[in-house]
C-alpha cells in the first residue's frame, strides 16, 4: 500500500478534477456515502441514533456536512455544530450545508466560548461523534478556543470517527497537537497520509479505512515513494528453499562482534541469523571473550581474533577477519563491539575492504561517526541499522531531529551515505539511496528492550547470506523481525525479550503471509487498516 503527503493527495485530487473530469463534488459525495457506511458498519443500523457532527468551513467541514445528509436519511437523529460563520464557507461546502439546510438538519453555528454549555450537553446525549473540523492542511498548534473542543471530545468517552485526519494530527509528519482529537475510527480518503501510519499520530488515528472516492486508481499507484511493507515487497524465504539445499549454500555469515561486557549482542544476532535460515554462522570476536562464546553458543561457530587491552577487536585482528568475511556471504559488524579508539579504527578499515555485502550496526555506527564519508568507499551497497540515535551522531543532528522527520531523514541519510538505512523504532523505516521508502507497521511496545537490534541485524545478514539483494533483505528482515516480535507477544508484552524474538524468527519466517498476525488488535500489522471501494 502507497502512502501519501499532503502535498501528492492535492495533486492526486487535482488531477482527477482537471485532467479527468471528476467534478469535485463528486469526490465529496463519495467521501460522505463511505463514512457513513462506515458508521453504520461500526453502530448497527442508524435508525434512532443520535449524530453529532463536528464540521468546519473548509472542504472536511463540507465532508461532514454532506455526512449528516447521509445519517438523516437513514433514520439518525442529526445535528451539527458548524464552528465559523456558516455563510462563509464556498464552492462544495456551501453546496452542501444548503441541501442539509433545506432539509431542516439541526444546524447550530458555533461562536465561542458561550456556546460550550450547549455544546457539553450536546456529547453527553450522543451516541457518536464525527470530526470533520480540520483538514490534512492543518500544522501548528490548535488555538485555545478549538483545543476546549477537542479535549470535551476526549474526554466525553463517546465513540469518535475522523473524516481524513483527526483534527490536531499532521498528516505529513505524524506529529500531534496538544489537544489532538483521539478517534476510534479514521477514514481516510483516496490514499492513506503518510502521517497517520507515524507515531504519535498512529496512536489518535484507532483503525484507519482507506476509503476510494473516485480518484483513477492508476493516479493513486503512481503517486507517493513511501509504501507500507507487506507480502508484495517482500520475499518468501521458505519458498526460496531448494529441496537439495545444504548447509554452505544456505548463506555464510560473519558477524564480528562482542567485548567485555557485551557478548550477549554477538549472541543475540548470530542466533537470530540461524533461525533466519542461515546454513552457517560464525562470531569473530575478541580472544578475551571467546571461551564465554563457546559456552553461549552451540550451532554458532566462534573465532578468536587479536585483540585490545580492554577486550576489544585490535586493528591486528584486520586481516584475518577479512580473510573469513570474504570467504563469506556477508558480513555484520557492530552487535557488542565496544568503542574502545583502535576497534573504531578496524571498523573503518573493514568498511574500506570488505568485499562482501556489510549490514552495519551499534557499535560500528558509533565509530563511523567520526568519518561518515567512509561509507562511500564500500565496495558494495552497506545496510545501516541505526536507532534515532545512532542516526542523530551519524548526521550530527539532534535526536529530537530525527524522531520529528523520520521518513526525511532517512531518506537524506540514504542518499547522502549512499547506503540502505533502517531506522529503528515504532514504525521502523527502510530508505533506500534511490529515494524510496518503506515504512513497517507490525511489532508491539513489547520490543522495547535491549537487544532488539542485534536480532534484525542478524536477520537481515541471513537474507542477505541465502542470496537475497540487500534491497529485498532490508525490508524482509524488517517485517519478519516484526512479525516474530507480534508471535511471542501473544502470550504478553511485559517481559518479552530479544532472546524470544530471535528464536520466533524461524515462525515468522513460516508465516510471513499475515497470519501470524491475525490475533493482533487495530495496531498490529495487517489488521491495522480496512479498505473500502
Amino acid at each position: 500500500m502507497r502512502l501519501v503527503s499532503v502535498a501528492e493527495m492535492r495533486e492526486l485530487e487535482r488531477a482527477a478534477i482537471e485532467d479527468y473530469g471528476v467534478p469535485s463534488i463528486v469526490l465529496m459525495e463519495n467521501a460522505a456515502r463511505q463514512t457513513a457506511d462506515l458508521i453504520e458498519a461500526r453502530l448497527g443500523k442508524l435508525k434512532g441514533k443520535r449524530i453529532l457532527i463536528f464540521a468546519g468551513k473548509g472542504n472536511n467541514g463540507g465532508d461532514g456536512l454532506a455526512v449528516a445528509r447521509y445519517m438523516s436519511n437513514r433514520g439518525a437523529a442529526v445535528r451539527v455544530l458548524f464552528f465559523g460563520n456558516p455563510e462563509a464557507n464556498q464552492g462544495d461546502a456551501k453546496i452542501n450545508r444548503e441541501i442539509i439546510e433545506a432539509m431542516k438538519i439541526d444546524l447550530i453555528a458555533v461562536h465561542g466560548d458561550r456556546d460550550l454549555d450547549r455544546i457539553r450537553q450536546s456529547i453527553a446525549v450522543s451516541d457518536c461523534l464525527v470530526d470533520a473540523l480540520l483538514g490534512i492542511g492543518f500544522s501548528g498548534q490548535l488555538r485555545d478556543g478549538m483545543r476546549r473542543i477537542t479535549e470535551m471530545m476526549n474526554e466525553s468517552g463517546k465513540y469518535i470517527v475522523a473524516v481524513d485526519v483527526p483534527t490536531g494530527v499532521h498528516a505529513d509528519s505524524g506529529q500531534v497537537a496538544v489537544g489532538a482529537v483521539r478517534a476510534h475510527d479514521t477514514i481516510t480518503f483516496g490514499a492513506c497520509k503518510v502521517g497517520l501510519v507515524l507515531y504519535p499520530a498512529s496512536a489518535h488515528c484507532g483503525r484507519i479505512t482507506v476509503a476510494s472516492i473516485g480518484i483513477p486508481e492508476k493516479l493513486v499507484l503512481q503517486t507517493g515513494a513511501v509504501q507500507v511493507i507487506d507480502d508484495s515487497c517482500t520475499v518468501d524465504v521458505e519458498a526460496n528453499r531448494l529441496p537439495y539445499a545444504h548447509k554452505g549454500s544456505c548463506g555464510r555469515v560473519v558477524i564480528a562482534g562482542g567485548s567485555v561486557g557485551l557478548t550477549g549482542a554477538a549472541v543475540l544476532a548470530s542466533t537470530s541469523a540461524l533461525r533466519s535460515g542461515a546454513g552457517l554462522v560464525t562470531v569473530c570476536t575478541p580472544k578475551a571473550v571467546e571461551h564465554i562464546l563457546e559456552m553461549k553458543t552451540t550451532e554458532a561457530m566462534t573465532m578468536a581474533l587479536d585483540d585490545t587491552e580492554a577486550g576489544t577487536l585490535a586493528m591486528s585482528a584486520l586481516e584475518d577477519l577479512l580473510l573469513k568475511a570474504n570467504r563469506s556471504d556477508v558480513l555484520v559488524i557492530g552487535p557488542g563491539l565496544g568503542r574502545e579508539e583502535e576497534t573504531m579504527d578496524l571498523v573503518e578499515a573493514v568498511v574500506r575492504q570488505a568485499e562482501v555485502p556489510l549490514v552495519i550496526d551499534a557499535d560500528a555506527l558509533y565509530a563511523l561517526a567520526r568519518h561518515p564519508e567512509v561509507l562511500l568507499e564500500a565496495k558494495a551497497l552497506p545496510i545501516l541499522t541505526p536507532h534515532p540515535g545512532e542516526l542523530a551522531n551519524l548526521l550530527h543532528i539532534s535526536i529530537a531531529q530525527v524522531n520529528a522527520r523520520r521518513i526525511e531523514i532517512a531518506r537524506e541519510a540514504a542518499k547522502v551515505f549512499h547506503s540502505i538505512v533502517v531506522l529503528k523504532g515504532a514504525r521502523t523505516v527502510v530508505a533506500y539511496p534511490d529515494g524510496d521508502v518503506y515504512l513497517n507497521v507490525c511489532g508491539n511496545e513489547g520490543m522495547a528492550t535491549g537487544g532488539m537490534g542485534d536480532v534484525l541485524a542478524g536477520a537481515i545478514g541471513a537474507l542477505v547470506g541465502q542470496g537475497l539483494s540487500s534491497h529485498d533483505a532490508a525490508v524482509t528482515g524488517v517485517r519478519l523481525h516484526a512479525m516474530a516480535g507480534d508471535i511471542v507477544a501473544k502470550d504478553g508484552k511485559i517481559g518479552l525479550v530479544a532472546g524470544d524474538v530471535a528464536n520466533a524468527m524461524r515462525l515468522a519466517v513460516r508465516k510471513r503471509h499475515g497470519d501470524a498476525l491475525a490475533e493482533f488488535g487495530k495496531e498490529n500489522g495487517d489488521k491495522m487498516f480496512d479498505f473500502l471501494t
